[in-house]
């Protein structure tokens, strides 16, 4: 979201009248976004939308849902890359927004360079999932397939947006020059309340490209990231490496994680799991930060 500094605004009717100007070009902003995202979606008469539950995939089939009524249908992946938790919370979602909504059984799991964890694995795992919602949109007379892409995922390692674009997905969000602070700002304001939702992408992203993905490490990663967030840490990843875990949290949580009790409970939380090592990344959560050796090499 965009912070509001109240304490930044100059004493006076000055300085008030300049933060409503400001914040109502804001609002204009955000509106006008919003209403050419309507145009895009009416457009496509009907879409089917690759929906994870998520702060993005939430806005745009809520919108989709308000403009097309019936003509959108959501679909999710029930994989095990992704924590099961997800999905459940897709489920309800769906079901609030009142959409048809189909659980899909994916297989990248069976797809040996998928497996192997290459750089383009994302590739890989979006190309195959891409390939059955084309194969669900076709039977029900679907001619666009849509997924929740903003303009923030333009500036960052995205091999799967690659795919996705290669297979003509369409990207509403992006299309009306959507980022994320808007899409948290718009939602809010919707009243949806995956608004101020965390990120979570699939579990695979917590290996290092080259380590092998197996259902025995992802069943690890998912469980330790479970044991943080019972503790009601709401920013946190668990990055594997061999046999030590490494957390990332949000640095304004360091001072709770150090706390004996919490300290002595992830400890045995994420030991109980399979991990030997536990570690605290004292740089805190970084959103992509596998991707480091990419960004290092430029490959």
């Amino acid at each position: 979201m965009i912070p509001i500094r109240w304490h930044a605004i100059e004493p006076g009717n000055k300085g008030i009248t300049a933060f409503k100007t400001v914040w109502g070009k804001v609002v204009m902003d955000l509106k006008g976004k919003k209403e050419r995202l309507e145009n895009v979606i009416q457009h496509y008469g009907a879409l089917l939308i690759a929906f994870s539950g998520g702060v993005d995939s939430t806005f745009l089939l809520s919108v989709a849902r308000d403009i097309l009524k019936d003509g959108v249908v959501a679909v999710t992946g029930d994989s095990p890359i992704h924590p099961s938790s997800e999905l459940k919370n897709a489920v309800d979602m769906a079901q609030k927004l009142g959409v048809k909504h189909i659980i899909h059984p994916t297989s990248e799991m069976e797809l040996p360079d998928f497996l192997q964890n290459h750089r383009n694995r994302c590739y890989i795992c979006k190309k195959s999932l891409i390939k059955d919602l084309k194969r669900l949109a076709s039977e029900m007379g679907i001619r666009y397939i849509a997924h929740g892409a903003n303009m923030d995922d333009l500036d960052d390692y995205r091999p799967g947006f690659d795919a996705a674009k290669e297979m003509g997905v369409v990207s509403p969000l992006i299309e009306a020059g959507l980022n994320k602070a808007d899409i948290r700002m718009l939602s809010k304001e919707m009243g949806l309340e995956t608004w101020e939702k965390p990120a979570m992408p699939c579990l695979a992203t917590r290996l290092p490209y080259g380590t092998p993905i197996t259902l025995k490490v992802l069943k690890m990663v998912g469980a330790a990231e479970n044991a943080l967030l019972k503790l009601g840490f709401k920013t946190c990843r668990v990055r594997h490496h061999g046999d030590m875990a490494r957390i990332e949290i949000a640095p304004a949580d360091f001072d709770l994680v150090l706390r004996d009790d919490i300290r002595e409970t992830i400890i045995r939380g994420i030991k109980g799991v399979g991990y030997l090592y536990v570690s605290l990344d004292l740089e805190g959560y970084t959103q992509g930060s596998m991707n480091r050796p990419i960004y290092k090499t430029g490959k």
